[in-house]
């Protein structure tokens, strides 16, 4: 009997933003000029840093890695989303849905994983640098890099399998601009305790481990600036890093916000703003603040201009 009344759900509605056209056309334009900027942003970081030879470092390689995810992961969500802001369908398919969230997770979590790996590279540099260039070598950052995406890709395999097999009835809206976890068990009309627990346990291994190697990583680089002779040695060294932790805190604070704490106790209208923290304006973060607020990569930046500027 209780089988009868659930029939599957092949697509689902996604709510977004509220229904004031007014509203719609002005994220609309918000969202389509962030998303721009990111992914030209970070094309540009690739492009000179594989052009300019003086940029072939590890951290520099780990920084093209993360630009390359950043416009992955925004692909994932704000094309879609920006679709659903003009349309008056707002529909997206169960396997559609799935596949988003396969990404987003997979993608979020290889952010974490290069944030830690980037962040214990600037430590081996600023807290050893007689060991670094050994340490640091080829073989070592290139595994590292690769190991990072290689966890997010089996990271993201869990919650989505679990969501997947969930029963969802009859009752289809989203009240979320994407097909997040909290939104699809809260949908689901199964017992979602197991899948809570198991995401929740997924969520705190991966975002609190990663955030304490990043803060110790950070706490240590701290220790050392503080015993640079020269102030201006300390200021230059801390500039960057401080930029750099602005970064990791936004990331780790809104996704901490959202996936480690006791489900649905947030107004979805918090949620959906805590979820553009992450999805739509830390990618454009990334960028302008690795990249502007470090001497070495603005110099790079000349120099390729200027070459092509020649040419």
């Amino acid at each position: 009997q209780e089988m009868t009344n659930v029939t599957a759900v092949l697509e689902f509605t996604l709510l977004g933003f509220g229904s004031s056209p007014h509203c719609q056309i002005l994220l609309f334009t918000l969202f389509l000029v962030i998303y721009i900027l990111t992914v030209v942003g970070n094309i540009i970081i690739i492009s000179v840093v594989t052009l300019e030879p003086q940029l072939h470092s590890p951290m520099y390689k780990f920084l093209k890695n993360l630009s390359f995810l950043e416009i992955c992961y925004t692909t994932t969500i704000v094309p879609k989303m920006l679709a659903n802001l003009v349309s008056e369908r707002k529909t997206i398919s169960f396997s559609g849905c799935m596949a988003q969230l396969y990404y987003f997770v997979f993608l979020g979590a290889t952010e974490c994983y290069l944030l830690a790996v980037m962040a214990y590279d600037r430590f081996l540099a600023i807290c050893d640098p007689l060991q670094y260039i050994t340490s640091m070598n080829a073989e070592f950052h290139i595994s590292l890099a690769v190991g990072s995406w290689v966890t997010g890709i089996f990271t993201g395999f869990l919650p989505c399998l679990m969501i997947s097999r969930l029963h969802f009835c009859s009752y289809n809206l989203i009240d979320h601009f994407f097909c997040d976890i909290p939104p699809l068990l809260k949908l689901s009309c199964s017992d979602t305790t197991v899948t809570e627990v198991v995401i929740f346990i997924l969520s705190l291994l991966v975002l609190s481990s990663c955030f304490l190697l990043t803060l110790v990583s950070y706490l240590f680089i701290i220790l050392s600036i503080l015993k640079i002779p020269s102030a201006s040695g300390r200021r230059k060294t801390f500039s960057t890093c401080s930029s750099h932790l602005i970064v990791v805190t936004l990331y780790y604070g809104t996704m901490i916000s959202m996936y480690v704490r006791p489900s649905s106790s947030l107004p979805s209208q918090l949620n959906k703003g805590i979820s553009v923290l992450y999805t739509v304006i830390t990618p454009l973060l990334n960028p302008v603040i690795y990249s502007l607020r470090n001497k070495g990569f603005k110099d790079a930046l000349r120099k390729v201009l200027t070459r092509h500027h020649h040419i």
